[in-house]
């Protein structure tokens, strides 16, 4: 692969990386909000223990928990990113 390839490839890796670190970032936002949601709702589920405060409760624990997965997604793009990024760099170390 040609040097101004690899140079090319190293410049849309990173830009994907900065992308997705800031939708990590902004996942982290959402989950601490929505987890203070969800722990509101949880105690009110407990004092009131009526049907309508449990599913509020469940539906906030499950938004929460999508949440983190759409993290863990990310977290690993992140990771295989960072990889392709490593591997890239040692090309071009090579080439040199």
């Amino acid at each position: 692969m040609s040097r101004a390839r690899i140079e090319k490839k190293l410049t849309q890796v990173s830009d994907e990386l900065r992308s997705a670190r800031t939708e990590v970032k902004v996942l982290d936002e959402q989950i601490a909000h929505f987890a203070d949601g969800a722990d509101d709702a949880r105690l009110r589920a407990l004092v009131a223990e009526t049907p309508l405060a449990d599913r509020e409760h469940r539906d906030a624990a499950r938004t929460v928990a999508a949440l983190h997965k759409d993290r863990t997604v990310w977290v690993e793009r992140i990771s295989r990113l960072e990889s392709r990024q490593d591997d890239l760099l040692d090309q071009l170390l090579e080439m040199s």
